[in-house]
């Protein structure tokens, strides 16, 4: 598979090409993008998949809650429905996707809405709540028909989008030098015991524009896991199946590993779709664990005593306050 990327070398220089043109257009107002009174903050990437943008929006949320009414809106990624949605907590994964539906059950009094059409998306929240003041986009990077008042641009700290190339040699969305959309570069998924030195190291390589800020988090995970209605100190926990259907679980499982636990892990795709086949496998494990994502999918389907989930948090690392006053100066 590496050799066959390879080998389609020349279609990534095409697809980056023809990325950049479509870029130029929209720098050159030749396609229009759409600007709002509601300021708009845009999360993405350029890497395909695996940044860690869910756990990104709800530090986002967290942030922005107490001062801001505020309001989410991803395209709701194979749901199964289309059009405007505000998504409530009695939806399924399946009506309105699992990360919107994540961000709902987390934080309640959140609006989250779903919508392929992300100008539509806005306006039906602007019109449904005239006092809204930011819009969080979910995965909207390379979405031009929206003006964001900000973006923030992730990359992982395994995977930096200066190791990359573009689609299908590598997994790029676009060039590198996409980036310079970027108001903030966030690089996610650090250790926590990342020096100075490596950040240096990082920001030699990144090479950011004098206009762009670089940050660096971590994942924190919980000291416990969650079922539908019991909670158990991870130290305890013991014994299980590993089940994940992410672009990356590797943090994860090193975590899990670096506490000696003992499991197995079935890995799936990225929003896998569990088949029957896949449930009646699942069925037969006595105790499950699996990521907040993957249980938005599977909680319906599986033994509510035999599915567990494990919750992280985005943190950033050194200067917290450097986000929270790149966000208020972005909203003034």
């Amino acid at each position: 598979m590496k050799y066959l990327r390879y080998l389609l070398f020349p279609f990534s220089v095409l697809y980056g090409c023809v990325m950049s043109l479509r870029n130029y257009l929209y720098n050159i107002e030749v396609l229009k993008s759409k600007a709002y009174s509601v300021p708009v903050l845009c999360v993405g990437n350029l890497n395909t998949g695996g940044t860690g943008k869910s756990p990104m929006i709800e530090l986002l949320i967290r942030t922005l809650h107490p001062n801001y009414k505020i309001a989410t809106l991803s395209r709701g990624y194979k749901r199964k429905t289309s059009g405007f949605l505000e998504v409530s907590s009695s939806h399924t994964s399946s009506e309105v996707g699992d990360e919107p539906l994540q961000f709902k059950l987390n934080f309640p009094e959140l609006i989250v809405a779903v919508d392929e059409n992300r100008q539509r998306g806005i306006e039906s929240l602007q019109e449904l709540y005239p006092d809204l003041e930011v819009i969080l986009l979910d995965d909207a990077f390379q979405h031009r028909k929206v003006r964001p008042k900000a973006s923030i641009l992730l990359t992982t700290f395994e995977d930096l989008y200066t190791r990359d190339f573009v689609l299908p040699t590598g997994n790029l969305r676009e060039f590198q030098t996409g980036a310079k959309r970027a108001d903030l570069i966030i690089v996610t998924k650090c250790p926590k015991s990342l020096t100075s030195d490596e950040q240096l190291k990082i920001k030699n390589q990144l090479n950011p524009k004098p206009y762009q800020q670089l940050l660096f988090s971590t994942i924190d995970y919980s000291d416990y896991v969650l079922s539908q209605d019991h909670k158990e100190l991870l130290e305890n926990f013991d014994d299980f199946t590993l089940v994940t259907g992410i672009a990356n679980p590797k943090p994860l499982v090193s975590h899990l590993k670096s506490l000696n636990k003992h499991f197995d892990h079935l890995e799936y795709g990225d929003h896998h779709e569990f088949s029957e086949k896949d449930l009646n496998l699942l069925q037969q494990k006595e105790v499950i664990l699996t990521t907040q994502k993957d249980y938005m999918r599977l909680k319906a389907k599986l033994d509510k005593k035999q599915l567990y989930y494990l919750p992280i948090q985005t943190k950033i690392l050194d200067q917290p306050e450097a986000l929270e006053n790149f966000l208020n100066e972005s909203l003034v």
